[in-house]
């Protein structure tokens, strides 16, 4: 079934960075795939938002900032445990870029996310606390937004995430599955159990562009 967005639709592009692309620091495996979907898609929105991870050189979620810690392990802080990553996307670095292929010439609107050095932010709509907003939901609302198309990196963490948060906030939430890459098969398994489960619908980009990747 075709899916054809309206005014009332939004594309929400997810993190794609170059950190989190082949050779970044911490690189999901074919992230780069994503960019030529993400592209064809954005032709047939109206509205469209890019979140960008954006942290200080001494944010708390960088392993390196955890005497005796290494990527991937966890640590106890203020708002619960915290997964430790690479040191990735630092505040004006070529890895915090946009992937330099994606199109951005059609973005309404950037969210920087994770900028707070105590806090990290894996939802476009939330930071890890759940309690600290970054104003996407208010300007949806404000553009009369009320379902949104989910896209980037990577699916079972940020994207995960942000499609949980959008239903939580009552939007009509929609996963493009080819316009996203994970970490692992097991993690986006699991999330996509757990987005199916919120009520996320999941399609691939062909039902909204009619074309085939």
């Amino acid at each position: 079934m075709r899916l054809t967005p309206s005014e009332t639709d939004a594309l929400i592009v997810i993190d794609v960075q170059n950190d989190f692309c082949p050779g970044g620091t911490l690189a999901v495996a074919s992230g780069d795939d994503v960019v030529p979907v993400i592209n064809r898609l954005q032709g047939h929105f109206a509205n469209i938002v890019l979140t960008q991870d954006w942290h200080p050189a001494d944010h708390t979620s960088f392993a390196s900032g955890h005497p005796k810690k290494k990527p991937f392990d966890t640590v106890s802080v203020a708002y619960g445990d915290q997964t430790l990553w690479p040191d990735h996307c630092v505040q004006g670095t070529p890895g915090a870029d946009f992937h330099p292929d994606l199109d951005r010439d059609h973005a309404q609107l950037v969210i920087r996310k994770g900028f707070r050095s105590a806090v990290d932010s894996y939802s476009a709509f939330f930071e890890n606390d759940r309690t600290t907003p970054t104003g996407l939901t208010g300007y949806l609302r404000e553009r009369g937004i009320d379902r949104v198309f989910l896209v980037g990196l990577a699916t079972d963490v940020c994207v995960r995430f942000s499609a949980m948060d959008a239903r939580n906030h009552g939007f009509d939430t929609v996963l493009i599955l080819d316009g996203c890459r994970g970490l692992s098969d097991e993690a986006v398994n699991d999330a996509l159990a757990a987005m199916k489960e919120a009520g996320v619908r999941v399609i691939e980009s062909f039902a909204v562009t009619g074309l085939a990747v």
